[in-house]
């Protein structure tokens, strides 16, 4: 049977908000929530928190978490997670699942790990959820064009495709969670920066540049990042709601 592993990756530093993994929510750091919900997708045979920072690390093994420490020198998450990949050799899938994201459903979780284990075609498995003409314009939002067989054709923050005329095209916007093949992941962190990449500054784009197959699954539930404290009021509001 392949096995599939989770990783989470998290840092402290943050430009818009230092030490966001452990703020807490709920009663919970930020981090411990997408570790809770990765635990509950029952798809990994490891879900491991890698991080650079020991006050991250003693929160997560404080809390249950399987714990790596990292390089303090990675650029992104996805280098993070390529270093804990290099050392999983019996792993055949890996994860990234942004330690900024405390609603990630489980369920989403489970069907991305399921498609990607069954075609050996995808190099990279995301998703991507519709969303309304006017939620598109905001360059906040990361928007994805598929082709007829759901593999991603572009990537951007602008408002794509350009409506010349009224057609019937969705658009989608672009949820941040990657399951990779543990060969083209660690093919992918190999490889330079794209000019594509530098300019939207979308790392995915390096892949689609190099010819890369990224399997897009449309899915039904949204996920909220966390990458400001207003943000994380919203989000403990919500979880909140649910438990009442």
């Amino acid at each position: 049977m392949s096995k599939v592993a989770g990783i989470i990756p998290a840092r402290w530093g943050s430009t818009r908000f230092p030490g966001k993994a452990l703020h807490p929510i709920a009663g919970k750091p930020l981090v411990q929530h997408v570790w809770e919900r990765c635990k509950e997708a029952g798809c990994f045979d490891h879900v491991i928190v890698a991080t650079d920072d020991m006050r991250i690390a003693q929160a997560a093994f404080d809390f249950g978490a399987e714990v790596t420490i990292t390089s303090g020198d990675h650029p992104s998450g996805t280098d993070r997670i390529a270093e804990v990949a290099q050392k999983l050799k019996k792993i055949d899938f890996i994860f990234n699942i942004q330690g900024d994201e405390p609603l990630i459903d489980p369920k989403l979780l489970q069907l991305l790990a399921r498609r990607l284990q069954r075609s050996s075609k995808i190099d990279i498995i995301t998703a991507a959820i519709p969303i309304s003409l006017e939620e598109a314009r905001s360059e906040n939002q990361v928007k994805v064009v598929l082709d007829r067989n759901g593999d991603a054709l572009f990537f951007s923050r602008s408002l794509i495709p350009f409506r010349r005329a009224e057609t019937p095209v969705r658009t989608y916007k672009h949820l941040g969670i990657y399951g990779y093949q543990r060969k083209a992941l660690l093919n992918f962190v190999k490889l330079p920066p794209s000019p594509l990449e530098k300019t939207e500054q979308l790392e995915q784009l390096r892949a689609l540049e190099n010819g890369m197959k990224i399997r897009v699954i449309v899915s039904e539930t949204d996920s909220i990042g966390v990458d400001t404290p207003e943000e994380a009021r919203q989000v403990e509001q919500l979880i909140l709601n649910k438990t009442e």
